[in-house]
C-alpha cells in the first residue's frame, strides 16, 4: 500500500538517485534540491546525457522541464508533472505526466522510484 503524497511533509530530494523499477535500471537520475528549487542529472542507457529542473509546489507535487541528449543524438525536451508517494519500504515514488516537445510530440504517464541504498 502506498501513501497519499498529502500524507507527509514535503520530501528532500538531496542525492536522492531515482530509475524506472521496470525499465532499464542503467538509465539513473540524481536529484539535489535548494528551497523548492529541485533539478537534476540523468544518464545511461539510451540516455547519454541528461537533465530537469523546476519547483516543489506548495502541494507537495513537482513541476518540472527535462531535455534529454539520446544515445542516437536526437534531443528530446518536454515538461513532466511528478506527484511523489512512498514505497512499501519507505522509498519515494514519482508518478510522472509527462509532455514531449518538438518534432515528435507526444504525452503520457511513467513512474520512477528512488533507488534501494
Amino acid at each position: 500500500m502506498t501513501d497519499s503524497p498529502f500524507d507527509h511533509p514535503p520530501f528532500d530530494y538531496e542525492g536522492r538517485r531515482f530509475h524506472a523499477p521496470d525499465g532499464d535500471h542503467r538509465t539513473v537520475a540524481v536529484y539535489h534540491q535548494q528551497g523548492d528549487l529541485v533539478w537534476g542529472e540523468v544518464a545511461g542507457g539510451a540516455i547519454q546525457r541528461g537533465w530537469t529542473a523546476g519547483t516543489r509546489q506548495p502541494d507537495g507535487t513537482l513541476a518540472m522541464g527535462y531535455t534529454f541528449v539520446l544515445t542516437t543524438g536526437e534531443v528530446v525536451c518536454g515538461r513532466t508533472h511528478n506527484t511523489p508517494t512512498r514505497t512499501p519500504d519507505g522509498r519515494i515514488r514519482l508518478h510522472e505526466t509527462w509532455e514531449r516537445y518538438g518534432p515528435h510530440p507526444t504525452t503520457g504517464t511513467s513512474t520512477i522510484e528512488e533507488v534501494a541504498p
